[in-house]
């Protein structure tokens, strides 16, 4: 089950990469994020029902879905503002990279725990990387200033999910994946839903990118699907670091497809990034 379990993150963190490409080129990222999990929001509401009238659960267990939703609002709305302020190349690899990077320094200063060589050598590995993604040594003062808002957008967006896989760990144990994935999905699309109206630009994202929403619609949730199914046969830290592989597929993506600059730093950081992840998850 652990060959399975580490194909299955491979895969979670392709088809996140991927899919967090297609929002990058999307006409409005809000819109579009809003819309491809409206799709499966629609189609899992059934299963959800279902299984909270045949399994009631207990009051803390509905606290911890709502603790959950409530996760997933902010973070589609960090989300989404980040991919407008950045490149893929820059804040993938730190909204991936960044709960990796602070669980650990949590533990040593809060916790009394201790790291080995080789997780100090990670934890170096992935400040390297990000201070190198944040631009701030560019010596070039308004590109500096520029490249700073999205990278700590990105820091944001993956405190945020370090937050939310947590709560979801607990949560697997009184629900099934695809009914968490549907709650998350409800508190991703109750964020949004605001935005969307407002922005009045739903039609046309549509009318522009109904096919890629549509693929997105499958790739989205079936990352995370494919996550959770893995949490049930291993535990998370052995798997989290594994599928942050993902940082290296989407800023590759990035350069690319979307011809994004710096592309030797960026791929360079990427990868030193995910090696940092790796030594911390398997010899921190």
């Amino acid at each position: 089950m652990v060959i399975v379990s580490i194909l299955l993150v491979l895969a979670s963190g392709l088809t996140h990469a991927i899919w967090s490409l297609f929002t990058k080129s999307s006409r409005n990222k809000s819109v579009f994020l809003w819309s491809i999990i409206m799709v499966t929001t629609v189609i899992l509401l059934p299963f959800l029902i279902r299984e909270l009238w045949l399994h009631p659960l207990s009051l803390a267990s509905y606290g911890l879905l709502l603790l959950s939703a409530a996760l997933q609002s902010i973070y589609a709305l960090l989300l989404s503002r980040t991919y407008n302020m950045g490149d893929l190349s820059q804040i993938y690899p730190i909204m991936r990279g960044t709960s990796t990077l602070f669980i650990p320094i949590v533990g040593v200063v809060f916790l009394r725990e201790s790291l080995s060589v080789y997780g100090w050598l990670g934890l170096l590995c992935m400040v390297i990387g990000f201070v190198s993604l944040s631009g701030i040594f560019t010596g070039k003062k308004a590109a500096s200033a520029a490249s700073i808002k999205p990278f700590l957008m990105a820091l944001c967006v993956g405190l945020c999910t370090t937050c939310y896989v947590f709560v979801d760990k607990l949560n697997l144990q009184h629900i099934s994946a695809i009914s968490l994935l549907e709650v998350t999905n409800i508190g991703f699309v109750a964020a949004l839903t605001p935005i969307v109206i407002a922005s009045k630009q739903l039609r046309m994202e549509w009318k522009l990118n109904s096919r890629i929403i549509l693929l997105g619609a499958i790739l989205n949730p079936g990352s995370y699907l494919l996550f959770l199914f893995a949490m049930k046969y291993a535990p998370v830290a052995h798997i989290s670091p594994i599928r942050e592989i993902g940082t290296v597929f989407a800023t590759i993506l990035g350069i690319v497809i979307l011809k994004e600059k710096q592309g030797k730093l960026r791929i360079m950081c990427s990868i030193l990034i995910t090696i940092g992840i790796s030594l911390i998850g398997f010899f921190g």
